[in-house]
């Protein structure tokens, strides 16, 4: 966790008033979200004087829009974990099988497509000259966009939202909720929920902003196609900052790894080269993300020096969160637990520079909270699972033992 420079002192105006507290959450997949619930219920816990429920404006890209648009409508941080984390029987209950249906709609729609594409490359390169390759670069247009059917993200967040004290409608909101995805035709940002933007359904802009291509297929609004929000910007917090903010705290749940001799598990890793191409791809998209959050909070500084903006993010040498399958829910309970406690060890480290910043706008550190040993997210004993839902996570486990077998080096079996 890092913080920003000192904010200059606030005028007696501002003191008298409310603070303006935003929360920006960026994605990562389903360990991103499981990384920002630990780190939230860290929060909810450490800090004093803070309402995850009640900040002024949440913005969400990606997965990270289906955590604020929980704390929008009013769920608190433990009950998305009991949701999402401990597989809890009920109507919050998050189903990991939502993620994992074949998008037969689009293998079939693109199959329609090749007779037509194979003639018109077979035609191009017969009768019209071209070269082999140039004449059927049409042919990739049969290729689906996306693998996984995402439709049913929205079906059921729909359904979540829609429970009596909740709303799927941004206008309904007791607060300002933002969710940002990419116009896939243009590449500029969808601010869901901004004027103009507020009459989509939640539940389908979070449908959009988490549609990562070639995993989802982009998503149709109004005529308009769109696609993961974090094709443009990691954490889109300017659309806070720029409606007036006092404090942004931000949660960014993916970093690059900076190997070490003694690492936080006691694992010795000489090069992620060892890993394989799962490492090395997994450590070039992180360093992408992460360059452009660094150069995100350094205009934050600049460009709004009366705000206290607070990122909270994993060490770069914890090997844990790296190495964990980003879209595995096998390890869900000790990720969670992990980045609980991580962020518990945080907030005290830095204790000293995070504090006098907080109490600016009237939080405070609970350092009885912080300190306490026999503090956990989650009980030793996981719940009981349906058997539909117990089946389905042993075929997980089974697969994700499987892909670690096959990418683990064979020397070091």
């Amino acid at each position: 966790m890092t913080t920003s420079r000192k904010a200059t002192p606030r005028s007696t105006a501002q003191k008298a008033r409310r603070p303006r507290i935003a929360l920006a959450l960026a994605g990562g997949g389903p360990l991103g979200a499981i990384y920002e619930i630990g780190a939230l219920c860290a929060l909810d816990d450490g800090l004093q004087g803070l309402d995850l429920n009640a900040c002024e404006h949440y913005v969400g890209v990606s997965a990270g829009g289906f955590i604020a648009a929980g704390l929008a409508n009013g769920i608190r941080p433990r009950q998305l974990c009991e949701a999402f984390i401990e597989d809890h029987l009920g109507d919050d209950n998050f189903d990991p099988s939502w993620l994992l249906k074949p998008a037969w709609g689009e293998f079939g729609a693109r199959l329609q497509r090749l007779p037509g594409l194979i003639g018109g490359a077979l035609w191009a390169w017969g009768a019209q000259g071209k070269r082999f390759t140039t004449a059927f670069e049409r042919v990739g247009a049969a290729l689906p966009t996306g693998v996984l059917d995402n439709e049913g993200i929205h079906e059921q967040l729909a359904r979540l939202f829609s429970q009596p004290g909740r709303s799927n409608d941004f206008r309904q909101l007791r607060t300002r909720l933002t969710l940002v995805a990419t116009q896939l035709d243009t590449g500029d940002a969808a601010p869901f929920g901004r004027p103009g933007w507020d009459h989509v359904p939640i539940s389908r802009a979070i449908q959009a902003s988490a549609a990562l291509p070639g995993l989802f297929p982009p998503v149709e609004i109004g005529g308009h196609h769109y696609v993961d929000g974090a094709l443009k910007k990691t954490l889109h917090a300017t659309v806070a900052l720029d409606e007036g903010t006092d404090l942004l705290l931000c949660l960014n749940p993916l970093v690059p790894f900076h190997t070490n001799p003694s690492l936080h598990d006691g694992r010795r890793i000489p090069s992620l080269v060892e890993g394989g191409l799962p490492a090395v791809m997994s450590q070039t998209f992180r360093s992408m993300i992460h360059s452009r959050l660094e150069l995100g909070m350094k205009h934050y500084e600049r460009a709004y020096p009366d705000t206290d903006v607070v990122l909270i993010e994993p060490d770069q040498r914890d090997a844990t969160l790296f190495f964990a399958n980003t879209f595995g829910y096998r390890q869900r309970r000790e990720i969670a637990e992990h980045a609980y406690q991580q962020t518990r060890r945080m907030l005290l480290d830095r204790q000293t520079t995070l504090a006098p910043q907080l109490a600016r706008h009237g939080v405070t550190l609970n350092l009885r909270a912080l300190r306490d040993p026999a503090l956990h997210l989650l009980g030793r004993t996981p719940r009981a699972r349906s058997p539909l839902g117990a089946r389905l996570h042993a075929t997980l486990d089974d697969l994700q033992r499987h892909l670690e077998r096959q990418a683990t080096p064979a020397h070091s079996r």
